[in-house]
């Protein structure tokens, strides 16, 4: 669906900035509706934006309950669950008291469907009622990601990281953004540190910042630190992976990576002697 979005409404745009929306999707903050009751609370794992963080969660809807019943709020929710963003935000904009909450998941709806101004004002909307809300913070930057201005996105994560320093997924969007601004390693400390604090954070999401950055550096200086970061956190078979990846594409050398000391846990494994080896002139 997603893909086919893109396909329509992004064909003239450069693949630098296609690759940054699909990077911004990859990490929204959003509390996803009971109703969906997801395993974390990314809505872009399952093709949501960037790790969308959120509020509290409506109550479990029974499938019996008629919609009638149900609160804007709670309807707004059982509607994002089933991707329908226009009603979503038609069912959340009859809210008599819109809270912050409210305002985030309005600003997500208008996000999944590529408007981010409309988005970027409900952020703003909801960063006016709670200044220290650091889901709200990371996804402000999000949408300045989409918007090709990194620098302002960084600003909004650094805010959300003072708020919650401890926040992997917003560890994880300022180390992409400084990755893509070639800031090699800056954008490694964070994605290490987002890792060592969720060993899992990439593969909530597929990660497309990695897979498809606009050129081969990007790509190899993104895999190598994505090495690095899985090294640090005894991730021994992720960290190859990545390896093998910044190998491929000319980012490093064998001598380059046995110098390096993050690798230092990984030495002597044969899988990882039969990657350098492989790499090295015959």
């Amino acid at each position: 669906m997603i893909s086919m979005i893109l396909k329509k409404r992004c064909n003239s745009m450069r693949i630098s900035t296609m690759v940054a929306m699909l990077a911004a999707f990859a990490q929204l903050s959003f509390v996803e509706p009971a109703i969906a009751a997801p395993d974390s609370a990314l809505l872009p794992q399952v093709a949501s934006p960037a790790a969308v963080s959120s509020p509290s969660v409506s109550p479990q809807l029974s499938p019996s309950q008629p919609q009638s019943s149900l609160s804007p709020e709670e309807l707004g929710d059982q509607l994002m669950a089933s991707k329908q963003y226009e009603a979503a935000i038609h069912a959340f904009n009859k809210a008599k008291l819109k809270s912050a909450d409210v305002w985030n998941k309005i600003g997500i709806a208008y996000e999944l469907m590529f408007d981010n101004q409309d988005a970027l004002r409900c952020y703003m909307q909801a960063i006016k009622l709670e200044p220290a809300n650091s889901k709200v913070l990371n996804n402000i930057g999000t949408v300045y990601v989409s918007l090709d201005d990194r620098k302002s996105a960084e600003r909004y994560y650094r805010k959300a990281l003072k708020i919650d320093p401890k926040s992997a997924d917003v560890l994880k969007n300022l180390g992409t953004d400084l990755l893509a601004r070639k800031k090699f390693k800056d954008g490694g400390k964070y994605y290490a540190a987002a890792l060592a604090i969720d060993p899992n954070i990439f593969q909530h999401s597929e990660t497309p910042t990695l897979s498809n950055p606009s050129s081969a550096q990007e790509r190899g200086a993104m895999n190598y630190y994505m090495a690095r970061g899985c090294a640090r956190a005894g991730m021994t078979a992720c960290a190859l992976d990545y390896l093998r990846k910044a190998l491929d594409e000319g980012f490093t050398n064998p001598q380059k990576v046995i110098a390096d000391s993050d690798f230092a846990s990984i030495r002597g494994i044969p899988e990882f002697e039969q990657l350098l080896n492989s790499q090295r002139p015959q």
